[in-house]
């Protein structure tokens, strides 16, 4: 293998981790966006897709109808989550969303340990997804479920800036993220504006727990943790509440956890987590909006 042929691999593995983490992240930011609400409960949600999928496959259902099922299970968590939990506190003080946010993580959690153990469980993957290709005389390896990763975070975003940018709906999400009382004010239905952001950030956390779950070929009731702390920082990187930075702040992480492994010794790579919170936090002192520094309004 030569170098150039390593580089190639590197960036192949960069681009695939970080559309994961940009697909977890452009939900949280939508949330944040509308609400000025840091979803913990999101990488669970995370969590009901891609159990939603190994269960369905279980049963027998073919794994495209498996993983559409597992999205909508995503989305309607999602509804229930902000209809149950967030709307009655919606006008509470900060730290009291924080703590209700952080309540319904654990109680997710726990009802996932309670139904389905804490042992993780294969993720059933079609053969066609376990194909891999090879390039260069088997120096630069393309799996099935990289690719498939990279090539629905792209078809997905572009169609929720679609959505956001030439919608009513979209335009109105907008409009409530900006103010939210004059959005009532000029008769807009804030609450379902607000359902909506829930129901679509949920759905792209579905996809991503599905997508996940693929690539790790586990699921467990606490998967959605570390997806989500990535995808936090992800968000912070690119200015939290812009879905674009949401998406640069995803491919950054990814590109920096990817290169570290493979271009650092082992003995400096074993710290990689380290490495990403120090470089966070340098980043944040000398840029501590983000790249894109969003207003109060979801921006593309």
């Amino acid at each position: 293998m030569t170098q150039l042929d390593y580089i190639l691999q590197q960036i192949v593995n960069a681009v695939s981790l970080g559309s994961l983490y940009a697909l977890v992240a452009v939900g949280l930011s939508i949330v944040f966006g509308v609400l000025k609400l840091t979803n913990f409960a999101h990488g669970d949600v995370m969590m009901v897709g891609a159990f939603g999928v190994a269960l369905l496959v279980g049963i027998g259902v073919p794994f495209p109808v498996a993983v559409i099922c597992g999205i909508a299970a995503a989305a309607a968590a999602g509804f229930l989550i902000e209809r149950i939990a967030y709307r009655p506190i919606r006008d509470a003080p900060d730290v009291a969303r924080l703590l209700t946010s952080l309540a319904v993580t654990y109680i997710i959690e726990n009802v996932g340990i309670l139904v389905f153990t804490s042992s993780p469980r294969n993720f059933p993957l079609p053969d066609i997804l376990n194909t891999s290709w090879e390039m260069s005389n088997g120096a630069i390896t393309f799996t099935s479920i990289n690719l498939l990763t990279i090539a629905l975070t792209f078809v997905s975003l572009l169609l929720l800036g679609w959505f956001i940018t030439r919608t009513t709906t979209g335009l109105g999400m907008r409009a409530a993220a900006e103010d939210m009382s004059a959005a009532h004010l000029v008769g807009l239905n804030v609450n379902r504006l607000i359902i909506v952001a829930f129901i679509v950030a949920s759905a792209y956390a579905g996809l991503a727990g599905i997508l996940w779950a693929a690539q790790a070929g586990v699921v467990q009731p606490q998967m959605g943790f570390t997806p989500l702390l990535k995808a936090f920082v992800a968000a912070i990187i690119g200015g939290f509440g812009s879905i674009a930075g949401a998406l640069v702040g995803g491919y950054i992480l990814g590109a920096l956890e990817i290169f570290i492994v493979a271009f650092l010794p082992s003995s400096v790579s074993s710290y990689r987590d380290a490495i990403v919170f120090a470089v966070l936090i340098a980043f944040l002192l000398v840029r501590p909006g983000g790249l894109l520094q969003p207003n109060r309004e979801i921006k593309l």
